[in-house]
């Protein structure tokens, strides 16, 4: 029996949320919460999505486009993120990446009680990430149907030596302090290249998604280290994966148009060696021209593409 209460979103227009009260961490008290917008149209199919770091789910158009493609549209803000960030927690803050799956059951629980029986897990860079691997940990799963991932963070975007030596000392000492401050985050030129007040189209909440992240702890780099590794050893899916990504990786010191041609965020390269390693029964890796690190938020040209890409997909391997 589904006991959640929907209440009116934040973006109205047809969007619900519910509280997802989870079992109290480190911190204290935990919630995630669960968006949702129903289709007019009679269907089984629904997509989970799961925004990325220093993020929420806002992107209206994009679960519009599921809509009309007959998806029931569920959207996931995390623990410490957007929605479900309560006054007494650190803002995105997590020690291990399994910490979220615990609202991932609970919300393809509901999904399920609410007649949708082929359910694809989405998810936009660390999103992506949580997804690949809450997959990997559920093999035999029929809460889930597929993979789809959004430019997925699977491994830092640093130089050669911070991968090497930098980033796993500072993961080691996460264990012992994961609340210790370190330097981090990424350049504010992609928040400038989105929101309507700089430079972009889109509207959000700045509280939520500033451009230029919180502060990261030392515990979250654990986490994240982690969960690359188990990326680069190869974690085996049983269900298909489709990746997305930009076709290219840009490299700003300064604010230009450029911004808007490539990812500013990660290293395609990367996402591209690293997707490789994963054992999928089907995988598609694909670049789109154009495209920013949310492909959600490119240009519209590039969404086009990127949508013709996923719902191609969707219907040749899955639906």
């Amino acid at each position: 029996m589904n006991l959640i209460a929907y209440t009116e979103d934040i973006l109205k227009d047809g969007f619900e949320q519910a509280t997802l009260v989870q079992r109290d961490d480190y911190e204290g008290a935990v919630t995630a919460t669960l968006v949702r917008k129903q289709s007019s149209k009679e269907t089984s199919k629904a997509v989970l999505y799961l925004h990325g770091f220093n993020d929420y789910f806002f992107q209206k158009s994009m679960a519009n486009e599921f809509l009309k493609n007959d998806f029931r549209f569920y959207a996931l803000d995390l623990r410490k993120y957007g929605r479900s960030i309560l006054p007494h927690q650190k803002v995105n803050n997590v020690r291990d990446l399994s910490e979220y799956f615990e609202e991932i059951d609970r919300a393809l629980e509901i999904i399920r009680t609410e007649n949708n029986t082929q359910v694809i897990l989405a998810g936009h860079s660390t999103g992506g990430l949580i997804i690949t691997l809450y997959a990997a940990a559920r093999q035999n799963s029929d809460l889930f149907v597929g993979l789809y991932c959004n430019s997925p963070f699977y491994d830092m975007n640093v130089p050669v030596y911070q991968k090497k030596y930098l980033i796993p000392l500072v993961a080691t000492i996460g264990k012992k302090f994961p609340d210790l401050q370190v330097p981090g985050g990424f350049s504010e030129f992609y928040g400038l290249s989105l929101h309507q007040d700089y430079h972009g189209e889109w509207n959000y909440d700045l509280n939520w998604k500033p451009n230029k992240a919180n502060p990261i702890h030392a515990g979250w780099l654990t986490a994240i280290t982690k969960g690359h590794s188990q990326i680069s050893e190869g974690v085996i899916l049983d269900k298909p994966i489709l990746i997305l990504h930009s076709q290219k990786s840009i490299f700003p010191s300064e604010w230009s148009e450029e911004m808007f041609t490539g990812d500013a965020i990660l290293n395609i390269n990367d996402i591209i060696k690293n997707a490789q390693k994963i054992k999928a029964p089907q995988k598609s890796i694909i670049g789109v021209e154009g495209a920013v690190h949310d492909l959600a938020l490119s240009k519209k040209k590039a969404r086009e593409i990127a949508y013709k890409l996923l719902f191609d997909w969707l219907n040749a391997n899955i639906i």
